[in-house]
């Protein structure tokens, strides 16, 4: 599920130069002052950052700052930007990092701040919309990052440019997108078992439940489930009963999912989807498969659509 980035970030002596003192080690007073007069006088062949107040002397207000301020320099009815991906999308991916740096509240303030100054030319607007999906939505996309998405897409919804044709996909990826968030109740639903016996989600007990949605056969699938087999934090807490692992096959085929039934240890729910529910009624978001979410006793998602290594993280840390 996760690939290498679309495009090469800044080095990140350049990237935390900016959140450091105003006296940073990555490079002289001299030369900075150098590159802003080229910044100036072509904001086509670079990407002007703002200026920070040397007021704000801490890495995290730095940040707050420059998430917030990012976007200032640019003239948003300037159509060339769109035509120089080598300025623009490397900006917005360096956008998306520091937005990984600061409060929530603040990266949801600094899109929808973003979105609204793009309102300005169409074709803009438009452009960064395009790039909101190649990085945040896409599932090839390594900055994935659905709550950063759902800002956009809120944007999006309210944007006097689009019209309601337009905002008929991003409306239909916000509803789904508010399914399953992190701090809410997972959507419960019917399993069956090899032997046909039936369960759901919400009957499973235990302080904690990974929810597997997978295909077997598909490559992804199987390095997720030899990652799950072999991870020792995971192996821990299912040992120790802490943890159930519940599998669950969404799809049709049942001859392919019975023909991989070995592939899962014994210990594991291993079960499919009869009604195709999950599918059918868009109970969770399948755009990418398999997909993991941990989830608390009480069925509230902890972690959505996440890696393994992020699931093993996590059960390090409450250890």
């Amino acid at each position: 599920m996760r690939y290498k980035k679309i495009i090469e970030l800044l080095p990140a002596c350049a990237l935390l130069s900016l959140l450091s003192s105003a006296n940073g080690a990555c490079s002289s007073g001299q030369a900075s002052n150098k590159q802003e007069k080229v910044v100036v006088t072509d904001t086509i062949t670079a990407f002007a950052l703002p200026t920070i107040p040397t007021m704000l002397n801490t890495p995290e207000l730095r940040a707050d700052y420059l998430a917030r301020h990012y976007w200032d320099n640019v003239n948003f009815t300037d159509t060339n930007y769109i035509h120089h991906p080598e300025v623009t999308e490397q900006a917005w991916v360096n956008f998306i990092d520091i937005l990984r740096l600061v409060p929530a509240s603040t990266g949801d303030t600094a899109l929808k701040t973003l979105f609204a100054q793009a309102e300005k030319e169409k074709k803009c607007y438009m452009y960064l919309t395009s790039l909101a999906d190649k990085y945040l939505y896409d599932p090839n996309s390594p900055m994935r990052n659905e709550e950063l998405y759902i800002s956009v897409l809120d944007a999006m919804l309210k944007s006097s440019v689009m019209d309601d044709t337009e905002k008929i996909r991003p409306k239909a990826r916000r509803e789904l997108a508010q399914k399953n968030r992190v701090g809410t109740k997972a959507l419960d639903f019917t399993y069956t078992l090899a032997n046909g016996q039936q369960g759901n989600l919400y009957n499973i007990k235990a302080p904690y439940t990974l929810l597997f949605i997978n295909n077997p056969g598909c490559h992804a699938c199987g390095e997720t489930i030899e990652a799950l087999k072999h991870s020792p934090s995971i192996h821990q807490a299912t040992a120790q009963s802490r943890m159930k692992i519940l599998s669950i096959y969404p799809d049709a085929d049942l001859a392919e999912w019975r023909r991989h039934l070995s592939d899962f240890p014994v210990e594991w729910i291993n079960g499919y989807d009869k009604k195709q529910t999950i599918e059918q009624n868009n109970l969770y978001d399948l755009k990418a498969i398999p997909t993991l979410y941990l989830l608390d006793k009480n069925k509230t998602v902890l972690l959505k659509d996440v890696t393994t290594k992020e699931i093993e993280e996590y059960l390090q840390n409450i250890q």
